[in-house]
């Protein structure tokens, strides 16, 4: 590892030489031999890939999220984190959609679409050397956190917060249990310190310490922090959380106010359908929730496209074999052996943390997607008709991608127009704005 750079003088750097002895090296050059083989095992070449289900009526409305972050190191001493946040949330609807050409979309015809259909919000996590004054990192990211999603201001209205309450209390069904058991945050080195909430409580006090604690104490973010500094992954966490949260504002005002239409509604989440580690207990809820709906006669249309990962990796690698027109609906034992590598053995892929199966979709050679499409109650091998409107959701397909990427969808590709911060100049300028705050 070379020296790094201080106040004074210069960081040290690299050999520019030191490749030559590693290409030169005998046990080097007879290994690399052997590895330049692409292996591909015989049940990847034996796949049957399923022709895609006739066509039915395209979904009307649609509903897209996405987010972005920035983590910003300041230089001077004592070397500061933050991150800043954005996540969008756009209304949009296939008929206009229909209008845009998807190979050179006309700026004007995308300004009419995005005017007045852009819900955004925005916020900052402290990570080191941070904090508000009399509080520790730990409290203040606590605090940070709470406050984010308790957003009141006019894009927000703390309708976040109440859609958070919505899940987590399971507020569509008659239920009125408080929230389950959770680590309280002021007893993090104690792991059998638990408390709760009861039911649509956003705060309380903890019954065994008399501390305030918050409902997204619940989430556990505090389990991932110390308490002079923070993991850059709350960040992205917090991101992933709140890119959900958003998404299932658009459908919990649908289902209180206009029932009738949230049939016609297709929710697109930037990412797949899953929620990691000990914020997975948000996931039970959810797949309920899709299980209720679906029983009551009003199925969820929703779906997470994921560009880029272990499974867009695998279907760059089957995809240009695989027909046109035809979706593969990803296995257990298939997603174990062939895409994470691990023993088949042990508990199902996504048992804790997905609410939403995996599969592979080959429009033509430049339009493959891995998508996710929800189930309500798990299923370790699901088949077609286990994914929740899955029929409807690929024939709308069709009218929204875009051909300005590979694999695009043009509401995903707006979205991401509207939340991503760009390393260039957008890091900079928040460089700047972050050091004249203080």
């Amino acid at each position: 590892m070379p020296y790094q750079q201080g106040s004074r003088l210069p960081g040290e750097r690299a050999s520019r030489l030191g490749h030559l002895e590693v290409m030169d090296y005998p046990l080097v050059k007879q290994l690399l031999a052997n590895f330049n083989q692409q292996y591909r095992p015989e049940e990847c070449n034996t796949i049957n890939w399923s022709p895609l289900p006739a066509a039915e009526e395209t979904l009307k409305y649609i509903f897209v999220v996405d987010g972005s972050l920035q983590q910003i190191d300041h230089d001077q001493y004592p070397y500061s984190s933050v991150s800043f946040i954005k996540t969008a949330l756009l209304k949009l609807d296939t008929y206009a959609l229909e209008k845009v050409d998807p190979e050179t979309p006309h700026p004007f015809v995308i300004q009419d679409i995005l005017r007045e259909s852009v819900t955004s919000h925005s916020t900052i996590l402290p990570l080191r050397n941070t904090w508000t004054e009399g509080k520790t990192i730990y409290d203040t990211i606590r605090d940070t956190i709470y406050h984010s999603i308790c957003d009141t201001s006019p894009n927000m209205d703390g309708q976040i917060l109440d859609t958070l309450k919505w899940i987590a209390y399971k507020k569509w069904s008659d239920s009125r249990d408080g929230l389950p058991e959770f680590q309280c945050p002021y007893g993090h080195e104690d792991q059998k310190h638990l408390t709760s909430l009861p039911y649509d409580s956003d705060k309380g006090i903890c019954s065994v310490c008399g501390n305030e604690i918050y409902i997204t104490d619940f989430l556990g973010f505090h389990l991932d922090m110390g308490e002079d500094s923070a993991p850059p992954t709350i960040a992205s966490t917090y991101m992933i959380i709140h890119e959900t949260l958003l998404l299932f504002t658009a459908l919990r005002i649908f289902w209180e106010n206009h029932k009738d239409l949230i049939s016609e509604c297709l929710f697109i989440k930037d990412g797949p359908l899953s929620i990691r580690a000990q914020y997975s207990k948000l996931v039970e809820p959810i797949r309920q929730f899709f299980e209720y709906a679906k029983t009551s006669g009003y199925p969820i249309h929703m779906m997470g496209q994921e560009k880029s990962g272990m499974f867009y990796d695998h279907l760059q690698f089957l995809g240009p074999d695989a027909p046109k027109k035809s979706f593969l609906l990803l296995q257990d034992e298939y997603i174990k052996k062939h895409i994470q590598c691990r023993p088949i053995g042990g508990a199902p892929y996504g048992k804790d943390t997905n609410y939403g199966a995996k599969l592979f979709i080959k429009q033509n050679n430049y339009h493959m997607m891995v998508l996710n499409i929800p189930f309500g109650k798990y299923k370790q091998n699901p088949q077609p008709d286990d994914l929740i409107g899955y029929t409807r959701i690929i024939s709308t397909i069709p009218k929204i991608i875009s051909n300005r990427y590979e694999g695009a969808l043009l509401p995903i590709e707006l979205a991401n127009n509207i939340a991503s911060l760009s390393t260039y100049p957008s890091s900079k300028m928040l460089k700047l704005f972050s050091e004249s705050q203080n």
